[in-house]
């Protein structure tokens, strides 16, 4: 059967020079959303064709040391980029991945409970993550979570994220006007860019900003400042209004 099928296809001009310029396609594709990605990744796709560039002129000079040395570089740095860029391929392969098509809108009571506790808990410094999914779903971190399908008030977000509280690590999750789970975690982000200091909320909520559509609003325990993370991007917020701002903006954003 498969025999077959490579008959068929090796026969078939037209459909070689398809599959052929397809395959093309996805390769540049994952490349350049690597590249642009990742600064690391960026730096070992250089190194790499520029030993391929210098193993070339290896083999067309026929330096026989070199162009040996070139055959077992250019294996073995392959295997290395992959290896290393791994978690990076991972995030490209999840990118805007399920997408939802009965996205819920909040409520203005919704969006004012979650404002009025974020501010609560920013004036205590006390750490809290909170995730509002739109049309990317994030259940593939609600189901490692404690599920609550809870409505949304002030006092639970507080609850939730009161110290030494079962529900305290993690993020919560809303859609809608549900407190989808509480207890979430996500993948930090590999940016380098980013600050050392930066505590791992701050990374968590960049990093799930990253691959899905969400907006995460962070306040940290140490400073109790408050941030927010979309589309890849840290905001950092002054006060309720302009918190408010920021919750309609991405509500309303089609």
């Amino acid at each position: 059967m498969w025999e077959n099928i490579i008959e068929f296809i090796n026969n078939t001009m037209w459909l070689k020079i398809l599959i052929d310029a397809y395959l093309v396609f996805i390769i540049v594709t994952l490349l350049v959303y690597l590249i642009a990605y990742s600064r690391r990744a960026f730096y070992l796709v250089i190194s790499l064709l520029v030993i391929l560039g210098i193993g070339k002129i290896a083999v067309e000079l026929n330096l026989g040391i070199s162009a040996k040395l070139y055959e077992y570089i250019g294996f073995a740095g392959i295997i290395f980029v992959i290896c290393v860029c791994a978690p990076d391929f991972r995030n490209i392969i999840s990118y805007k991945q399920d997408v939802r098509e009965n996205f819920v809108s909040s409520s203005e009571d919704t969006k004012s409970e979650i404002a009025d506790a974020v501010m609560y808990l920013a004036s205590k410094k006390i750490g809290a993550l909170i995730t509002m999914e739109r049309h990317n779903s994030l259940d593939q971190y609600a189901e490692k979570a404690i599920q609550l399908n809870s409505d949304i008030s002030k006092e639970l977000l507080i609850n939730i994220f009161t110290p030494n509280t079962p529900l305290h690590d993690g993020a919560v999750i809303i859609r809608g006007n549900k407190i989808r789970c509480a207890g979430a975690y996500y993948v930090l982000t590999q940016h380098e860019e980013i600050d050392k200091t930066t505590g791992s909320r701050h990374r968590a909520g960049l990093g799930i900003s990253e691959v899905t559509d969400s907006l995460t609003i962070i306040v940290s325990e140490e400073t109790g400042g408050i941030s927010i993370a979309t589309e890849g991007m840290m905001i950092k917020i002054s006060d309720r209004n302009k918190l408010m701002e920021y919750i309609d903006m991405f509500i309303e954003k089609k």
